[in-house]
């Protein structure tokens, strides 16, 4: 009887070490980390990964990431400087530094995105909101993204939640689908105007051009003229020069010579010329006895 007792209470204990065996152990990956509780109440954190013991109903282990964690914010409006509306699609990467103000303070990840998202968002729209849709679309983003992620670590620090935002990327920020058209239309107006106004400098420094260009051919016409009125009036005066000293040398061969010349010009082909026999102008036609 006594032996069957044993037997049974044996078994009983080798049931309860099989049933509660795994509760005596508890394993950290490399990636993790753990905080280890009792009845809920903190007690320490395990960093070092492997195999722990602890005590079954009495205590407890939350285990949460070492790895960086990522948030995709949800696209929101965010009003900007120049009162344009802006829909951020942002996201963000973050970590648990300090796993027992993080069990404190928020406990899981999921109440963690709640405050991210909103320390996040207010500084989104600090920033956003101190710049005009054109700073923001010209300039380097990469800036302000810098500005955001410091001021959302340290606004994270003050809050001793125990963790540590890392990167705040936006990954596309447009205009609401009602506006786009509008400011489409505004941008469309605007090249125009630029267009209209380069079109104006360009045809007033053209007609400048124009008139320093005719102003240069007037004078170089004037004086090309004047030029060719002077070469003119030398070879004329050369010219008269030349008749004279002719004609004093030999004034009959010079009549001669000059009539002949006018009777190539005007007794061409088919001209007809009537002239009296009397005429000075045929004298040279006579015989050299003075007759016809």
């Amino acid at each position: 009887m006594n032996s069957q007792i044993v037997k049974i209470v044996l078994a009983v204990v080798a049931l309860v070490v099989i049933f509660l065996g795994s509760d005596f152990f508890f394993t950290v990956k490399e990636n993790e980390q753990a905080v280890v509780l009792r009845f809920g109440k903190f007690v320490n954190t395990v960093s070092d990964p492997g195999l722990h013991m602890k005590l079954p109903i009495v205590l407890q282990v939350t285990k949460y990431e070492k790895r960086l964690l990522g948030y995709d914010i949800a696209p929101t409006e965010i009003v900007t400087m120049d009162k344009r509306t802006l829909l951020v699609d942002s996201f963000s990467k973050w970590r648990i530094v300090d796993p027992e103000l993080f069990y404190k303070r928020v406990k899981t990840e999921v109440a963690a995105k709640g405050r991210i998202k909103d320390i996040i968002f207010s500084e989104l729209w600090q920033e956003f909101g101190s710049h005009t849709l054109e700073e923001i679309v010209s300039v380097n983003r990469r800036v302000f993204m810098e500005e955001v992620t410091k001021r959302s670590n340290v606004k994270a620090q003050s809050l001793d939640m125990g963790i540590e935002i890392v990167d705040v990327r936006v990954k596309r920020a447009d205009l609401p689908e009602e506006n786009k058209n509008a400011v489409f239309r505004r941008m469309m107006e605007e090249r125009k105007r630029i267009a209209t106004q380069f079109r104006s400098e360009g045809e007033e420094e053209a007609n400048i051009i124009r008139a320093g260009a005719d102003k240069e051919r007037t004078i170089l016409l004037a004086d090309a003229y004047k030029k060719e009125q002077e070469i003119r009036g030398e070879g004329d005066s050369r010219s008269i020069k030349i008749y004279a000293d002719a004609y004093g040398k030999d004034q009959e061969f010079f009549e001669f010579t000059r009539s002949l010349d006018a009777y190539k010009t005007s007794l061409r082909y088919n001209n007809t010329v009537v002239l009296t026999d009397e005429s000075e102008f045929l004298k040279f036609f006579n015989d050299s006895k003075g007759g016809r």
